[in-house]
Order: structure tokens, then C-alpha cells, then sequence
């Protein structure tokens, strides 16, 4: 006797199917199989009128059949456009048992027009009626099919694929400004490679154009820790620092970068975050609000002594910063604005 089939029929390419992980985990038996959409999308096939839509779908189940092998035992469907097919399949393998998954209420969804949803609705009744076992992932879609008597069995959802980094080892970290030359992209790629629970939010306009030659950029650029965000308005960036445990200036040890005061510093500092620098001259005008780091192992041991800072910000450091206020910093100009006769 051949060997005995499951059929998944997946109304998108696995790689883009919502229940993903659990066609995966069914898949890892030898007798389940999966079936891509057909080359006439099923959405298409559930608009046509009934005899064109009752033909197709038998042409489409016959190339099928030619293809599986082995004696088909379940056909498992996840929407209801996937009915008209399921149903050619089962006439021509009576033995089979149809299985129908239900995430959602397919029948009443925002981007079906009236007719349509009274079209999906006659599908998933007929589905659901022929159905040995329909499963669904909420409480209220098993009521729904109890209301309208019938059992289905409570499966719920998984994400096994969807990253879990351990919330409480993270660091979160953040970057405003300028992400071109001035940066040492060398420096960020062994942070983020030693620092594998750090997170960086990347606030700025990047320059690919000025780093394209640079092979610490291109990995920077899809290392999944460092989170690029792009150009974003004082307003939102000032929320996106709140989110962070401290800020970071990776600039460059050089010449044109080590006598310069970065607006950073005292952006971050303005929400009690304190900033951590390579050993630049200029920011120890600021040392009150940053700690240098020689290399990127003293880089990270900063970044891990900052981890749940973003929970109790750095009040005594926010006071100083807003006292920074462009009539104080002025001081030295209005007095001599004064003794010109000007102020």
C-alpha cells in the first residue's frame, strides 16, 4: 500500500504564511506534504462564477494528485477561497479527510467588498460543514462554530521563529546623528559581535556613499542588533532616547573629531542619559555627562554598566544639562555686548 499523505494546501508561499511555524512543525513528518498556491491565485478562483471556478479547481487538483503519490489521508485548508479546491480534491480521494484551520473571521474582512464577504461566507459554511476537524486559534472562533453547531479544536498560535533575546540581560542603547565617516564603524562591529544582548538604536541619516568601501559598514549595516532608524524629528528622537538605557558617541580617534563637543552629550544628558565616548579630548569638557572607553572591551563593559539605566534615569544629570541654556552658555558674549554699549 503506498504510504499514507497529508496535504497542507498554504494560501501564501510558507515563507510568508501567517501559521508558518505550525506548518513547519507538521511538516517534519515524513507523510505531510505542502502545496504552494496555484499559478491562478485562490482569491481569483473564489470571485469566478461557480462552473468556471468548479473547473479550474478540478484542473488544478489533477496536477496535483499526479504529483503526490502515496494515499491521501488529510487535506489540510486555512481560508475559505481554498474550499472549491479542497472540495475537487476530496471527489477525487473520497478517503481523505478535510482539516480547516481558521485565524480569523475571513468572512467579514476589511478588504472584501459586500459581495464577497457573502461569497466567503457560503465558502466557509460548506467548509466547515464537510470539515473532521477544524481548528482555530481563539476562544471565540470555537464559540462562533459552537453557535453554529459544530466543535472545533482550540490550537492557538506559535512564533517559534520570531526572535527571543532575554529581556533582562539587554542593553539598550542609542545614537544620535551623523552615521558617515566621522564614525568608527571598525569600533561599532566589535561592540555589537562582543555584545551579543546589546540593542542600538541607530537615530540618524545614514551615508552609505561615504562608507562604501568600508567592510565594518556593509556588516554594521545588517547586523541584527544594530537598529537603523533612520532621520527622525527632534520630537521623536527625544522619545527614542527615552527608550535607552545611555547614549553612545562612536566617533572616530582622529584629529577632526578629537577637539570637537558633540551636541549629543548634552541631548542624551537633557533625559538624564549619560554618554559613552572613545578617549576624545574635546568631550571631557562635558566629563560630567560621559565616560571614555579606550578600546572596544572597556566599550562594552561601559555599555553592560548602564543596563536598566532607562528605568531610573539620571536626575542630578538632567538638572545639569537643562541648566545649559543658550543665555547662560551666552554669558561671556552679552557682558562684552555690555561694555560695548550694545546690551
Amino acid at each position: 500500500m503506498p504510504d499514507p499523505r497529508a496535504l497542507l494546501l498554504l494560501p501564501r508561499p510558507l515563507a510568508g504564511f501567517i501559521l508558518a511555524d505550525q506548518a513547519r512543525d507538521l511538516l517534519r513528518a515524513d507523510g505531510v506534504v505542502a502545496a504552494d498556491p496555484p499559478r491562478v491565485p485562490y482569491g481569483a478562483v473564489a470571485r469566478l462564477p461557480s462552473a468556471l471556478r468548479v473547473g479550474l479547481a478540478r484542473r488544478t487538483a489533477q496536477r496535483l494528485l499526479r504529483n503526490l503519490g502515496g494515499d491521501l489521508r488529510a487535506i489540510a485548508i486555512f481560508h475559505p477561497v481554498q474550499w472549491p479546491l479542497a472540495e475537487a480534491l476530496l471527489a477525487a480521494r473520497p478517503q481523505a479527510e478535510l482539516w480547516y484551520g481558521r485565524w480569523d473571521r475571513y468572512e467579514v474582512a476589511y478588504d472584501a467588498s459586500p459581495r464577497m464577504r457573502r461569497r466567503l461566507a457560503s465558502l466557509h459554511e460548506q467548509a466547515a460543514a464537510r470539515s473532521s476537524l477544524t481548528f482555530v486559534v481563539s476562544g471565540k472562533l470555537a464559540q462562533l462554530e459552537r453557535e453554529a453547531g459544530r466543535e472545533a479544536q482550540l490550537v492557538g498560535l506559535a512564533a517559534d521563529s520570531f526572535p527571543a533575546p532575554d529581556p533582562g540581560a539587554a542593553v539598550i542603547a542609542v545614537s544620535l546623528g551623523h552615521l558617515g565617516w566621522r564614525t568608527d564603524w571598525g569600533l561599532l562591529r566589535a561592540v555589537a559581535e562582543g555584545m551579543p544582548e546589546l540593542v542600538l538604536l541607530l537615530v540618524g541619516e545614514a551615508h552609505p556613499d561615504e562608507c562604501k568601501d568600508d567592510a565594518d559598514f556593509a556588516w554594521c549595516r545588517g547586523a541584527p542588533n544594530l537598529v537603523w532608524l533612520g532621520r527622525r524629528s527632534d520630537e521623536e528622537a527625544a522619545r527614542l532616547i527615552l527608550c535607552a538605557d545611555v547614549g553612545i558617541l562612536p566617533f572616530a580617534v582622529e584629529p577632526f573629531n578629537d577637539a570637537a563637543l558633540p551636541y549629543r552629550i548634552l541631548k542624551y544628558a537633557r533625559l538624564g542619559r549619560r554618554t559613552i565616548s572613545p578617549e576624545l579630548a574635546g568631550v571631557q569638557t562635558w566629563d560630567r555627562a560621559v565616560t571614555t572607553a579606550a578600546d572596544a572591551h572597556e566599550f562594552v563593559a561601559a555599555l553592560r554598566s548602564h543596563a536598566g539605566a532607562r528605568t531610573r534615569p539620571d536626575a542630578e544629570l538632567r538638572a545639569w544639562a537643562l541648566e545649559q541654556t543658550a543665555a547662560r552658555v551666552n554669558e561671556p558674549l552679552w557682558q562684552r555686548l555690555r561694555e560695548l554699549g550694545i546690551a
